[in-house]
């Protein structure tokens, strides 16, 4: 075991070493996810039936519960050796700035193009709709990241890609829309007059910002309704989850490199798709009863479905087109207010996470969106990135855990996700050093009318 004083600020991986499978958390549980029901019928959705939104493999993946190990394919394992291995970081300047004896990690997922993690699901879910034969594939993106991820990928395999992007963040984050369209995507703010579910929502709730749920009913309505496309998702799903398990494996890899042990394990939650990566390993051991970790899920107080939700059936969208899944929900028309952490700004969660939430396997925490500023404002004089405002959700409890031990004298040893950069999110950071950044948190009547809605199952 290497000492402390050898451990670098960077800790990389070599190229050999990165992770030849993905690892499928579903495998170690006792406690399956509930499967997703047909909306009509309240039965088991088929892979037949799911075959007609997904593409072919994916659905495997998404039904899959038993299999451990998925091998990545080496076109995949090629794309990704692009930008990873990414670096698993020790915070020492937030360490030396807060004056705590924790130590902190973060594993940096924003050494890329897009920004963010959201690459390593987007070249797996383009590269099995490119094997498949199809023209091409539509998403959903709130803030951008995924939208942007995905028109990388399908730029680099001849995909076309439709993007139906959360009006609220269409209008905040105009560059991060034009990376989009650089990358070959169209981008429709939603929601829109462009598809039949857009124009109910835009009748029902005039004006409004809009959502990722909206966004996905419309992305969704456009695949079904376009010869050769398929509907890709950045979050939630099980197949994305898995994807995303390279974060939690290298991060893994590169602490037992060290003889790094973690206490704390702490990612931002908006469906899923980065807190269930980064854990997927450390709860694989939790599971299998070989280690324990505390791991915490932060949620953004205006959008609270693990800490004020319910754990209940529900569509996956507004338009309550897609199958039902089994989540934490705050109701499927619920609307967030539009606050600036745009990824996070999902009505629901993970039927993986909300399985694993509610056996008390991991805890959550909401917060406010003033002080999740502060953090990446601390964090960004500290350490030299800029972090995106989801990322900066696990940064602030990160930041908390760390104080706490400076008042207890614990020497915890935490890691967090930095799940990517915040250069395009200027306007938040603007409004944030104007004073003009509000905290919005739903009130108990509020939130009362979306989970009386859900549907009776």
């Amino acid at each position: 075991m290497a000492t402390e004083k050898k451990i670098p600020y960077k800790i990389y991986l070599e190229e050999s070493e990165m992770p030849q499978n993905w690892y499928n958390m579903r495998a170690d549980m006792k406690n399956k996810p509930a499967p997703m029901l047909n909306p009509g019928t309240h039965e088991p959705m088929t892979a037949e039936e799911l075959s007609g939104v997904f593409c072919a493999d994916l659905v495997a993946q998404e039904l899959d519960n038993d299999t451990a190990f998925v091998p990545i394919p080496e076109e995949i394992r090629s794309f990704y050796k692009m930008y990873r291995p990414s670096p698993l970081v020790r915070a020492y300047c937030l360490e030396e700035k807060l004056q705590t004896p924790a130590k902190i990690y973060y594993k940096f997922e924003g050494n890329n193009t897009s920004g963010s993690h959201k690459l390593n699901s987007a070249i797996a879910q383009a590269y099995y709709a490119k094997k498949q034969g199809l023209k091409g594939v539509t998403t959903e993106t709130g803030a951008g990241q995924w939208g942007t991820a995905l028109s990388m990928a399908c730029a680099y395999l001849g995909l076309d890609c439709k993007v139906y992007m959360v009006k609220v963040s269409y209008e905040q984050k105009p560059f991060r829309r034009e990376v989009m369209r650089t990358y070959g995507a169209s981008v429709t703010p939603s929601p829109s007059m462009e598809t039949e579910i857009g124009r109910k929502i835009l009748e029902a709730h005039p004006g409004t910002g809009g959502s990722l749920g909206c966004a996905i009913s419309e992305a969704v309505e456009k695949a079904v309704t376009s010869e050769g496309y398929r509907y890709v998702l950045g979050s939630v799903l099980n197949q994305v989850l898995l994807h995303q398990s390279v974060i939690g494996l290298e991060a893994k890899a590169a602490a037992d490199k060290y003889g790094i042990k973690f206490d704390t394990i702490i990612g931002c939650a908006g469906g899923g798709s980065n807190l269930g990566g980064l854990i997927a390993p450390f709860m694989g051991q939790k599971l299998r009863g070989e280690a324990d970790y505390e791991i915490i899920a932060v949620e953004p107080a205006s959008c609270p479905s693990f800490t004020r939700g319910k754990f209940a059936y529900d569509f996956c969208d507004t338009g309550m087109v897609c199958p039902l899944a089994k989540m934490y929900t705050l109701g499927s028309d619920f609307i967030p207010a539009p606050n600036h952490a745009g990824g996070l700004r999902y009505h629901g969660m993970s039927p993986v996470l909300s399985q694993l939430y509610d056996d008390g396997l991991m805890s959550a925490v909401s917060v406010k969106q003033t002080d999740v500023f502060q953090a990446a404002e601390a964090f960004a004089r500290c350490e030299g990135i800029l972090p995106a405002p989801e990322s900066s959700h696990a940064i602030r409890v990160a930041i908390d855990e760390a104080l706490k031990c400076k008042e207890t004298g614990e020497e915890k040893t935490i890691l967090f996700g930095l799940t990517g950069t915040g250069y395009f999110d200027m306007v938040a950071y603007e409004k944030f050093h104007d004073g003009l950044m509000e905290d919005y948190i739903p009130t108990d009547e509020e939130l009362a009318i979306g989970l009386s809605k859900l549907p009776q199952v």
